[in-house]
């Protein structure tokens, strides 16, 4: 049997699983950005996003109105804590030079016992085009790869949404499956995409940017 705090996968010798409670060293910085657990007084910048219908049009929600916006966010600065499967990190993403709260991400611990991790963000359109939503989802894969020691960190995406499937392949991560039609969204049938990388690739792409 494994050693307590190991993970044994038929076929590799066992590794550490993640080591939780765990919660980041708040901010997280970047070069360019600090993630941070969102706040009450972050109302006024993160409504100006989730109100928009084209911020919303392949997500699950929205557009907000102020006092759904008002709870969402009540809910996201609860989970700046990751304890067990299903927990989740809603983090700020706030700009260093400005102080500017430009959009949010989602670290979401799917399997302690697989060492499963998945990401998803949401930015101001305004703010589209410099390469924050790379930076930050990169900030994502570092936590999950580098601090928690995850094996694989997976994104779904709705197949029309071009965009963020760029953004994902700009991180590295791999186009793994396609299912048609399996989502009933906004009175239409849409396609879902699953993107992901797992821990060896993510090791290489270090490897090869140094």
């Amino acid at each position: 049997m494994p050693p307590p705090g190991t993970t044994a996968i038929p076929g590799t010798t066992a590794t550490p699983a993640p080591s939780l409670p765990y919660t980041p060293d708040y901010p997280i910085r970047t070069e360019r950005l600090e993630l941070r657990p969102l706040r009450a007084d972050d109302f006024e910048a993160v409504y100006a996003y989730q109100r928009l219908p084209e911020v919303c049009r392949y997500l699950y929600w929205g557009p907000y109105e102020e006092e759904e916006s008002r709870a969402a966010i009540a809910t996201k600065a609860t989970r700046t804590t990751l304890r067990e499967t299903g927990d989740i990190l809603n983090l700020a993403v706030v700009l260093h030079e400005t102080g500017r709260l430009i959009g949010d991400v989602t670290f979401v611990l799917t399997s302690t016992e697989h060492r499963q991790g998945g990401i998803g963000y949401v930015f101001h359109p305004e703010h589209s085009g410099h390469g924050y939503a790379t930076e930050a989802g990169r900030a994502l894969l570092q936590l999950g790869f580098d601090d928690l020691q995850l094996h694989r960190i997976q994104a779904e995406l709705d197949g029309r949404n071009t965009a963020s499937a760029r953004l994902l392949e700009r991180l590295g991560m791999r186009r793994e499956g396609h299912l048609r039609e399996n989502e009933f969204l906004d009175g239409e049938w849409a396609d879902e995409v699953i993107y992901a990388m797992l821990a060896r690739e993510w090791r290489a792409l270090r490897v090869d940017g140094e």
